[in-house]
């Protein structure tokens, strides 16, 4: 089996994680396998859904197979890190955030440093409740975990994303509810179903109204008062004239 899992149905594109074995720990060749399916998602798509395989959602990157790991001994320069590991996992969390229809993740278990990041950069997080996400960078590896921050800077608030980044330590699901990361905390047992239901209902959904609400959200947060009011009429009166 593939170790993403993309499948289409009934308005929604789903994405898999699944490598359950290794707590679903993500390869370079997966970073850019689901970029790559972001970025040519189909006009008969209303949502976008990521879940994992397994215990776990992602335990963040697989270090044994990291760019700047995999040449023990040689000389890695910062140019070559920028184009082997980071450009390629800013790429990804800008296909997320550029989406023109919205994206779940739905999480059971770790969700920690790249694994935490990703998914919560997503429009929607559901989450069972005996989730934990946290930014173990600095403990484990002793690197800042910048490029997860920069996922996380407009999703989380900043009290809590500064306690993540220094102190390495998990958070459970209602508390990163509470601080801004997670939408909804369900029963582990219920979350499939829960989300199956929130899933569901929104591909359902009219097509012209998802892009719409997908768009002003995108682009409402960075713009003056009067000018988000008028993009709003906006979106409406078009949706509105094509139902």
């Amino acid at each position: 089996m593939a170790d993403v899992i993309v499948e289409q149905a009934d308005r929604v594109l789903s994405l898999t994680l699944n490598r359950p074995e290794c707590g679903n720990l993500i390869t370079m060749p997966m970073i850019k396998t689901i970029t790559q399916t972001l970025r040519d998602v189909s006009r008969d798509t209303n949502v976008v859904v990521f879940r994992a395989a397994g215990a776990d959602f992602c335990k963040g990157r697989d270090y044994a197979r990291a760019p700047e790991d995999a040449a023990k001994g040689e000389i890695i320069t910062a140019a070559t890190i920028r184009e082997t590991m980071t450009s390629p996992v800013l790429a990804m969390y800008t296909a997320i955030k550029e989406l023109s229809v919205p994206c779940i993740a739905v999480v059971q278990g770790a969700a920690l440093g790249f694994g935490c990041a990703f998914p919560c950069a997503c429009d929607i997080v559901l989450a069972g409740a005996g989730a934990k996400f946290g930014l173990p960078e600095l403990h484990e590896r002793g690197l800042p975990p910048t490029l997860a921050m920069t996922a996380l800077l407009d999703r989380a608030s900043l009290r809590m994303l500064t306690y993540l980044a220094y102190s390495s330590m998990p958070i459970d699901a209602r508390t990163a509810h509470a601080a801004g990361l997670v939408s909804a905390v369900y029963d582990d047992a219920h979350l499939s179903a829960s989300a199956g239901d929130v899933i569901a209902g929104i591909a359902s959904r009219p097509a012209e109204g998802i892009r719409a609400i997908c768009r002003y959200l995108r682009l409402a947060p960075y713009m003056e008062p009067r000018g988000r009011a008028e993009f709003g009429a906006n979106l409406f009166a078009v949706a509105a004239a094509s139902r």
